[in-house]
């Protein structure tokens, strides 16, 4: 089986940092997103808890597209809130990402390395990519 890595250039973290991690691997099937949070060029974009969640599912979604994989191939996602009233919101934002096609999911309340309220990881399969 061969592991392919996608963006291991790095991406652009906070202050122009480089990111010293893949964006994503896949392998026999499966696709790993790394944790994703609302940046744009290496930047937080400031907003809701709505606003912020989206984005992040948007930069995951992004990765998922270049490697050929869909919002159906997500079977599990990690979400890391920084306050638990935010879960409601974000929940609001789960279905409209997966609407018909909800994965298995674990959420939790943690402080974040990056000043923002939501980072979401997802994983994936595609039994003809295995």
């Amino acid at each position: 089986m061969s592991i392919k890595r996608y963006g291991v250039e790095g991406g652009i973290g906070t202050g122009g940092q480089t990111l010293p991690f893949a964006r994503a691997t896949e392998a026999g099937g499966w696709l790993f997103v790394s944790g994703q949070t609302p940046m744009t060029d290496g930047e937080v974009v400031e907003g809701s808890i709505v606003e912020q969640s989206r984005l992040a599912f948007a930069n995951c979604l992004k990765i998922m597209e270049d490697a050929g994989y869909g919002v159906e191939h997500v079977v599990h996602v990690t979400a890391v809130l920084t306050d638990a009233r935010y879960f409601s919101s974000f929940n609001k934002v789960f279905k409209e990402v997966f609407g018909e096609h909800p994965p298995a999911r674990i959420c939790s309340v943690q402080d974040l390395v990056v000043d923002c309220k939501v980072e979401v990881d997802v994983k994936c399969y595609r039994a003809d990519k295995a």
